[in-house]
């Protein structure tokens, strides 16, 4: 009589387990730390052929830390995080695991190549390697895992350039091949990935155009291409990408103007196209943006006026339109971003009066608008929400007086009004900051004395008010101010002695107190101020002889005592 045995259809002989036992085994052996109490993979071990009953089951590698199995105790699953893993991949068993669909080896130390037979794993939905000292190209093969979801290579060493192939992952959802050494152009394939939702290939050395065909991936959700050498213009096929809620292409060689197709990205939150070599006008179009919460065109050639129809964008808490060429006033508009914290506006060429809606803006945090064609006065209620840190203005053409909200803004942190010709007593045009780092008011028309507050601010670590029409004597709590690393109060007209006090600003780096009429001699206990680098007392009264423990200061390497008595 014939016995017929029928084995389930997909069921797996017994003995798959112990071989892909054995083949992992045959890996963890190349391993260079395989068998360290720090290992994680120290445990993996087979049973003793002889092993019965329940012992046996150990011939299985089910119950090894990292691995999963399916029913069929079958290997589908190797999670080796952060395990402390120190070798390569080159007898790692791809032809022995066709069941696996998951593998994570995240924060490792693998070196070495990733081997072509990575593409044998057509079952793959999951491959992370990221964080480790793999180099070389990706392989080709890759292009067959065609179940593949998630591919992450990122922080690793790897060169060459994104193989073609990759555009036969069409069930590809996120891809981060980002902080590698990878170069060369973007293949036009990548507009093939129609499931792509997130796209990381930051920090690379990629080069040449953007793939039009980039705005076939509807299903794109971000996008970080930045840090790259990529040239040519931003695709307008970009304004196909409606699901879009990260854009970020800064720090690249772009060229042409920005796409008014951009203002198509209804869900965009944030974007970032800072320091690339942009021309033309900020688009209106932009203005439809209205989940945008933060605007980065910085460091381009942009010019003409900023849009009134960025007044749109209510929901902005950051925005930089800073070194461009843009002119004309800063439009009302911007008035509607009640939510705004940070605006940077510096270094372009806009002109007219400093708008009175900032004094509006509770949330505010950073306002710098130096280097422009300001006039008129600083605005009322600066810094009335009680957050304002940083206030630049420098290198303007202000007038009027220090508004007295700034004078109460405690909260500040930087201030720069430097170089323009704002007025008004020094002595009471600024309050106590507890929290002051930073202060230059230099080059101004400021008159008055030397406030006794200063010596308050005891955080302050500069303090900058050369240039302007400054009188009286230099009061002594200045030395109070113990972490203060610059002082300049040159080109004034303070008189009497330099108060002894200043031996006790013993981080003091910079010192300079030249073109004044202080009188009186040099205390010798400036030898205290060891970290000082560089000392003008030049152009003053002082009389009697340099003391000699200035010879102790050996950090100092500029000294200017000229033209004294």
């Amino acid at each position: 009589m014939a016995l017929f045995v029928i084995i389930p259809h997909g069921a797996i002989p017994v003995y798959a387990s112990t071989l892909e036992a054995q083949a992992l085994l045959k890996w963890k052996s190349s391993l260079l730390n395989q068998n360290l109490s720090t290992s994680s993979l120290s445990p993996w071990t087979l049973a003793p052929q002889n092993a019965t009953g329940s012992n046996a089951t150990v011939s299985s590698p089910c119950g090894w830390h990292g691995i999963s199995c399916n029913p069929a105790r079958s290997v589908i699953g190797i999670n080796l995080t952060n395990s402390n893993i120190k070798g390569t991949l080159d007898e790692f068993p791809f032809s022995s695991l066709p069941y696996l669909t998951y593998i994570d080896m995240y924060i490792n130390e693998l070196f070495g190549g990733i081997p072509p037979q990575v593409g044998l794993l057509t079952n793959l939905t999951y491959l992370d390697l990221s964080f480790n000292q793999l180099s070389g190209k990706i392989p080709r093969e890759i292009g067959n895992l065609m179940k593949l979801e998630v591919l992450h290579l990122l922080s690793n060493e790897l060169n060459g350039s994104i193989p073609d192939e990759i555009g036969q992952l069409r069930l590809l959802n996120e891809l981060a091949l980002y902080s590698n050494q990878l170069n060369g152009y973007l293949p036009s394939s990548l507009g093939n990935l129609s499931s792509l939702a997130r796209l990381y290939i930051y920090n690379n050395s990629f080069s040449g155009p953007i793939p039009i065909e980039m705005g076939n991936l509807t299903n794109l959700e971000e996008i970080y291409m930045d840090t790259n050498f990529l040239t040519g213009p931003i695709p307008p096929t970009f304004g196909k990408l409606t699901k879009l809620t990260q854009l970020h292409v800064y720090d690249n060689e772009l060229i042409g103007s920005i796409p008014p197709e951009l203002g198509n990205l209804k869900l965009l939150r944030r974007l970032a196209l800072h320091y690339n070599n942009l021309t033309g006008s900020i688009p209106s179009t932009l203005g439809n943006l209205t989940e945008l919460t933060l605007l980065y065109l910085y460091g381009n050639m942009l010019s003409d006026n900023i849009p009134d129809e960025l007044g749109n964008l209510r929901a902005m808490i950051n925005l930089d339109l800073s070194m461009n060429q843009l002119n004309g006033p800063v439009p009302s508009s911007l008035g509607n971003m009640t939510d705004l914290e940070y605006i940077f506006l510096r270094e372009n060429q806009l002109s007219g009066s400093i708008p009175g809606f900032l004094g509006n803006l509770m949330n505010l945090v950073v306002l710098q608008l130096d280097t422009n064609q300001f006039t008129g006065f600083i605005p009322d209620n600066l810094c009335r929400g009680g957050s304002l840190q940083n206030l630049t203005m420098a290198g303007n053409n202000l007038t009027g007086f220090i508004p007295r909200s700034l004078r109460n803004c405690t909260s500040l942190l930087r201030v720069r009004l430097q170089e323009n010709q704002l007025t008004g007593n020094i002595s009471d045009s600024f309050g106590v900051y507890p929290n002051l780092d930073f202060m230059d008011l230099s080059f101004n028309k400021f008159h008055g004395e030397i406030s006794v507050n200063w010596g308050s601010c005891r955080r302050l670590r500069d303090l900058r008010i050369a240039g302007n029409n400054i009188t009286g004597s230099l009061p002594s709590e200045i030395g109070n101010v113990t972490k203060l690393q610059g002082l300049d109060l040159s080109s004034n007209g303070l008189i009497g002695e330099i108060p002894k006090e200043l031996r006790k600003l013993t981080s003091l780096v910079r010192l300079n107190l030249s073109r004044n009429q202080l009188s009186g001699s040099i205390n010798p206990e400036i030898a205290s101020l060891s970290g000082l680098q560089r000392l003008d007392l030049s152009r003053n009264r002082l009389n009697s002889s340099i003391p000699e423990s200035i010879g102790q200061l050996a950090d100092l390497f500029h000294l200017d005592l000229s033209n004294n008595r």
